[in-house]
């Protein structure tokens, strides 16, 4: 099983903080490094303030080396699709081809209104995400020497070079995520290389695996060629005192953690992600909230990890 950390650096961390997780991560043997892309705190002040993540992963692309680095998700309303297949294939170059795209359609109002991003309905935000998918892959697929030209309802390129290309071919690999019953699964058997569900229980998580399995077989897909994954928040402690100790870091209850996450000894969290596994997920993202706490980490490398690689 490929287990990946997930961060959240909007919730209030310097890139600093973010380099010094890439380091660990790359050194502790995990596959990747994934982060949200968000540019406004959920909660607390959010200090110093956000980092965007295309920036941040082509600087972690320079500092690290094997590990894979992507977003969980980016949204569709933050960057106009040719651009974002610049932004991308750049980093992908920049990493020796080590990129992945979580696009999604984006949720969260305050953010938009925060800085001044448009946010369209609900409707419309679905329709602008898959013609971003469409034109990603246009540009990316187009053959050097040749141009790519779309006309969708949101969004016209003309005569485009579609350049440049990416390192990974015929592109990054392109993730889906969400719990919707109907246009998720479709998007996802559509043009994603994974469908990722985050923070679900072991039963949504199933039958939403099992909405994507059948969404891929409608369209004359096999399953087997969609990576199925999940994200779980991990808080994990080599006793007792140490998992409350680092629950209450992120303001949250040991209970709670253990009923919805990864959380407790090193066992517990094996477990856990055992169960996930056993119903079909092949990679398993652990969220990790508490940015400064790199022994969690080490934790994790040393008596999570051997036990599901």
């Amino acid at each position: 099983m490929l287990v990946r950390i997930f961060v959240e650096p909007q919730q209030g961390a310097t890139y600093q903080q973010l380099l010094s997780v890439a380091q660990q991560v790359e050194a502790g043997g995990f596959d990747a490094l994934f982060r949200s892309d968000h540019y406004l705190t959920m909660g607390g002040d959010g200090l110093p303030g956000p980092t965007d993540a295309w920036v941040t992963l082509g600087a972690l692309a320079r500092e690290t080396t094997r590990i894979r680095l992507g977003t969980l998700v980016t949204s569709a309303t933050f960057r106009l699709p040719g651009i974002l297949a610049i932004s991308v294939a750049q980093v992908d170059a920049m990493s020796g081809g080590r990129v992945e795209l979580g696009l999604g359609a984006g949720w969260y109002d305050g953010e938009h209104s925060a800085y001044g991003i448009p946010f369209p309905t609900l409707g419309q935000r679905f329709e602008r995400l898959e013609e971003q998918f469409q034109i990603l892959t246009g540009l990316w697929g187009t053959p050097v020497g040749q141009t790519f030209t779309f006309e969708g309802r949101h969004y016209q390129l003309h005569d485009s070079p579609a350049l440049p290309k990416p390192v990974q071919q015929p592109h990054p690999p392109l993730i889906v995520g969400g719990g919707g019953p109907k246009r998720t699964p479709r998007l996802a058997a559509t043009y994603a290389d994974e469908f990722n569900l985050p923070f679900s229980s072991l039963a949504d998580t199933e039958a939403q695996f099992a909405r994507v399995r059948a969404a891929c077989e409608s369209q004359g897909r096999d399953p087997q060629t969609l990576e199925l994954s999940a994200a779980q928040v991990v808080c994990c402690g080599a006793d007792e005192s140490e998992v409350q100790r680092r629950a209450a870091a992120i303001g949250r209850q040991p209970d709670e953690l253990r009923a919805h996450g990864a959380a407790g000894t090193p066992d517990e969290v094996v477990a856990r992600i055992h169960a996930f596994a056993a119903i079909g997920a092949g990679t398993i993202y652990l969220q990790v909230l508490d940015l400064g706490d790199l022994d969690h980490l080490r934790l994790l490398s040393e008596d999570v990890l051997p036990h599901l690689t």
